[in-house]
């Protein structure tokens, strides 16, 4: 099981229709499964698995 490290939210936005009424709906985060260095999975955005990689290839 996989675990989560952040406390990202998605975005909240409103969609129009042709009359524009506005109808709230939320953007979800693209969370990809990753597994850390001493071995355990964790849940990621992809701009969080992104920083973390480079940061790994710099170090």
């Amino acid at each position: 099981m996989a675990i989560n490290i952040s406390n990202r939210t998605g975005n909240i936005k409103n969609k129009r229709s042709h009359a524009l009424n506005a109808t709230k709906t939320r953007q979800k985060l693209n969370l990809q499964i990753f597994r850390l260095a001493d071995g355990t999975k964790t849940r990621l955005s992809t701009k969080e698995k992104r920083t973390l990689l480079k940061n790994q290839k710099a170090a």
